[in-house]
């Protein structure tokens, strides 16, 4: 692994480690939940927010200022399918729909003990049907995930797909977690510099998640999935991720199946770093590559396509 060597991220990186070590996590799911929440950077004022009920989960719309109407993302948050929620990750969705210059739907999915696989593909299939349903088209559209969240925008997609549903125009994960089975070798090499994640937490989630299922059905496990036919793909990882692995074999395999997907890795980044944009400028600099992403894949314009890489099939591979 490569020496963060830029001092300003170094020094932001510390008061975020700092952070992170003044909360420990705790043991029990409900106050771990609230840790969850209570770390949450959050919506910003200019940001219009509206609940919404779809099927049987809560939801909230997000309206940055100058926003295109004709065009929405649909973000899935992390928290390995047992935490995280509106509150969680609003702040971080909401700068998300901010860089995009479109509406967002954050959903509020069903979590693990409590429901099981597969009940959150079911809700974000759902949601991204209400989205349509608004009169989107689907190539105006794009779908975010963080963690499991990025796992489960992989599996909303394998879903769609099986029922002959139409794509959204782009997709992007954070840090994803699409290896039930964490094969990866990060599970190892990195265990010491991930302050996160670790194969313990890993293997919790995963039992709370399947609940005995098996963990190599592809909409649980989507790097396990046939990709042929996916919209184009940003893969954002930090480089101090057991996660690691995940996020570059779905690159890896993306790309051999002929989607066009670009993998990025943050040097010195920890597990969704985004989530500590208001200290952590690496964390506004990936938000803003996300934003510029989903434009040049949703916009639908001459300038956008323009600007797109029409190399279709071929993995990118940046180092930031």
């Amino acid at each position: 692994m490569g020496v963060q060597s830029n001092p300003v991220r170094m020094r932001e990186m510390e008061a975020v480690l700092a952070d992170i070590e003044s909360h420990p996590w705790p043991d029990d799911i409900a106050r771990a939940r609230a840790l969850y929440d209570a770390m949450g950077p959050p919506i910003a004022p200019d940001i219009r927010t509206a609940t919404v009920r779809i099927g049987k989960v809560r939801a909230q719309t997000m309206t940055p200022p100058h926003t295109d109407q004709d065009r929405a993302l649909l973000f899935l948050h992390g928290g390995g399918f047992v935490y995280g929620s509106l509150v969680s990750h609003g702040g971080m969705a909401a700068e998300i729909s901010r860089a995009s210059r479109c509406k967002a739907l954050q959903l509020d999915y069903r979590l693990a003990p409590e429901y099981s696989f597969p009940a959150r593909i079911e809700d974000a299939c759902a949601a991204y049907e209400w989205l349509l349903d608004t009169g989107l088209a689907p190539q105006k559209t794009a779908i975010v995930g963080d963690s499991a969240g990025g796992g489960l925008a992989l599996s909303t997609l394998v879903a769609l797909k099986t029922k002959q549903r139409p794509l959204p125009g782009a997709v992007i994960c954070v840090s994803p977690w699409v290896d039930m089975e964490a094969t990866g070798e990060s599970y190892r090499t990195r265990q010491s510099v991930d302050p996160i994640v670790d194969r313990s937490i890993v293997n919790l989630v995963t039992r709370l998640y399947l609940k005995g299922q098996d963990p190599k059905i592809s909409t649980a496990s989507p790097i396990r999935a046939e990709l042929a036919g996916f919209p184009p793909l940003l893969i954002q990882v930090g480089e101090r991720e057991i996660l690691f692995s995940d996020a570059e074999g779905l690159a890896r395999k993306a790309g051999a199946a002929g989607v066009d997907v670009t993998l990025e890795e943050w040097q010195g980044m920890i597990h969704v770093w985004h989530l500590y944009y208001p200290i952590l400028s690496a964390g506004r600099d990936a938000i803003a590559r996300i934003g510029e992403f989903i434009l040049q894949n949703t916009a639908g314009d001459e300038l956008s396509r323009g600007t797109r890489d029409r190399d279709g099939g071929t993995l990118h591979i940046r180092i930031l």
